[in-house]
């Protein structure tokens, strides 16, 4: 945005607000308040005061404008610029993949998987992809991933219900804030068996 500033100020009247009152009029030598006055006598309390007169509503009438350190004042706007830029965590999606005929095992595997890409704030894309033949088991693939969906109602919800794409059946399950807060439980270490413990277990 291109800020009309000091002498590139257009109109001869402009509307001045602000929390500097009491340093203008100690400058202008009478109270001054958030009202129209002349560009060119606001221009002057300025550059007594060491600052700049900066429009920040051209298109009101007259333009608002205010009265202070224009390099402070962009490092401020870029700085908090900078910061919710930071703040907005790009989504990061992560991918499960199963098959219709997966083991018990295998999907307690990747249950564990997807459990910690929620809690780290990931997304999770789940699917089941039929080869071949394997297309007929759609029910299959489906009550796979709606028990898939029901083990992790407490680290995410799904976006909606497991659907068919092209030969893969789809779900995504974003995380919940409840599920990002959990704290990681620590394996406590196996306690030690004194030489006395040892003796009367004998």
């Amino acid at each position: 945005m291109d800020y009309q500033i000091n002498k590139s100020i257009i109109s001869s009247k402009i509307r001045i607000v602000g929390e500097n009152f009491d340093e203008l009029s100690e400058v202008a030598g009478k109270k001054i308040e958030s009202e129209v006055y002349p560009t060119s006598q606001v221009l002057e309390w300025a550059y007594e005061l060491g600052l700049d007169v900066v429009v920040i509503s051209p298109n009101a009438n007259p333009p608002v404008a205010r009265v202070i350190d224009f390099r402070k004042f962009l490092y401020q706007k870029k700085k908090k610029e900078k910061e919710i830029k930071s703040n907005t965590a790009k989504t990061v999606i992560k991918e499960i993949r199963f098959g219709p005929n997966t083991d018990e095992h295998d999907f307690d595997f990747k249950l564990r998987h997807a459990q910690r890409f929620l809690q780290e704030g990931a997304k999770v894309k789940a699917y089941v992809h039929f080869r071949g033949r394997t297309i007929v088991f759609k029910d299959r693939g489906e009550l796979l991933l709606l028990k898939f969906l029901k083990n992790l109602e407490d680290y995410g919800s799904a976006e909606n219900l497991p659907k068919m794409e092209g030969r893969r059946m789809t779900v995504i399950v974003s995380p919940t804030k409840k599920a990002s807060a959990k704290k990681k439980v620590t394996k406590k270490a196996p306690k030690k068996v004194s030489e006395t413990d040892k003796k009367d277990s004998k």
